[in-house]
């Protein structure tokens, strides 16, 4: 199909890119029964235990409602659990259970190989160019 100009907006692109991403992570990892920003959310707080729930939403862009919903479902799951700070009633402080600690350790290793595979059509320079342009688009991580 002719694309016109579409083919070179930047929102289509990241579009198809993002969809692209997805099915090879769920063709690698879908078994896992996560999708690709449920496991960044394990893995944020894995790595900043007692982080407040509205930081990693904001830090990953991640709607408050849909975040709600999210960590419900990571409690139901026995994945996370909530603390409500005395000091400070209105933060949420998120902490991974034993069992989200082993799943998110078990499968970290997996999740990353997957993740560096991602860029598999292009070669290694290619692959650090594209990363370090998207973190500065994207204001995540790297040098502005």
């Amino acid at each position: 199909l002719e694309l016109g100009p579409l083919d070179s907006s930047l929102g289509f692109l990241f579009r198809m890119a993002q969809v692209e991403i997805f099915g090879l992570f769920y063709d690698a990892l879908g078994r896992l029964g996560l999708k690709p920003g449920e496991f960044s959310v394990l893995w944020v707080v894995h790595l900043n235990p007692g982080v407040r729930q509205g930081a990693v939403a904001e830090t990953l862009r991640i709607k408050p409602a849909h975040m709600t919903k999210l960590v419900r479902a990571f409690e139901e799951g026995d994945m996370i659990v909530r603390h409500i700070p005395e000091n400070d009633r209105r933060g949420i402080e998120l902490r991974l259970t034993p069992k989200g600690e082993g799943f998110v350790t078990d499968h970290a290793e997996e999740f990353f190989t997957y993740a560096r595979s991602e860029a598999n059509r292009l070669s290694k320079k290619e692959s650090e160019q594209l990363i370090h342009l998207l973190q500065k688009f994207t204001r995540l991580g790297g040098n502005s």
